[in-house]
């Protein structure tokens, strides 16, 4: 098919195929420079209104869309990699902090200034089930609870030791009290991650007055590498 030629009129026309055109356009984009007059005399309806545009008018208001699309993204990509970044530098002062302890007791108040002042935690409680870590007998903690694994009262988890994954956002009313109480004010937003290998060691639990705070779509791999953390430094200092 030349389109080179002299226009196709009438019926003609209707014979070509739109893919046909739109084919031959693309493996020959020269085209409209050897026709300057084809190109000045399309016209296009416009995507905003009812008036018509050239074709170049309409490449430009595509580019020009593409282009705030591309920007927006950008945008995006820059927002998330602050927030990594800042994820990164808390994750770090907790690692410190939790390596410049020497005993379970220094231990638990590094993680209790980190979770405070770096993760917005307003109550925290680690629950251990793992009960022949030496270093927990006769430990009297009130951030530290030891309850063996297989004890009823620990039945409103048995979905999340099941799992073993990090959890985010609203809990059941039965574990939110069962870790936190029911008279020490209101629980905005929680966090329950778990500690050990398939949350063998306990959990963490991790609460926030504001319901913004921890929210069900936040991403859990730093929480994941919260548990780790913990894990490895109340094992060591317990043991």
């Amino acid at each position: 098919m030349n389109l080179s030629k002299q226009p196709v009129r009438g019926t003609q026309l209707d014979s070509i195929a739109e893919d046909q055109v739109g084919d031959y356009l693309l493996a020959h984009p020269e085209f409209f420079e050897r026709h300057p007059g084809v190109l000045a005399r399309l016209r296009l309806p416009h995507q905003r209104g009812s008036a018509a545009v050239s074709l170049v008018e309409r490449q430009v208001l595509v580019l020009r869309d593409k282009h705030g699309a591309l920007e927006q993204k950008l945008h995006e990509l820059i927002e998330n990699g602050r927030a990594n970044d800042a994820i990164a530098d808390r994750m770090h002062r907790l690692t410190r902090r939790l390596l410049r302890a020497r005993d379970l007791e220094s231990t638990l108040i590094g993680l209790e200034t980190s979770l405070r002042e770096e993760f917005g935690a307003s109550r925290w409680l680690v629950l251990l089930t793992d009960t022949s870590l030496p270093g927990l007998t006769g430990h009297q903690n009130p951030h530290v609870r030891v309850v063996a694994r297989g004890s009823a009262e620990l039945k409103v988890f048995e979905t999340f030791f099941e799992s073993g994954r990090p959890r985010s956002g609203q809990i059941r009313d039965a574990q939110r009290d069962y870790l936190f109480g029911n008279d020490a004010g209101p629980v905005g937003s929680t966090v329950l991650v778990p500690l050990g290998d398939r949350a063998s060691l306990g959990l963490l639990a991790i609460a926030s007055n504001d319901t913004e705070r921890y929210l069900p779509t936040m991403s859990t791999d730093f929480l994941v590498r919260i548990g780790e953390i913990v894990t490895e430094a109340i094992t060591a200092r317990a043991a």
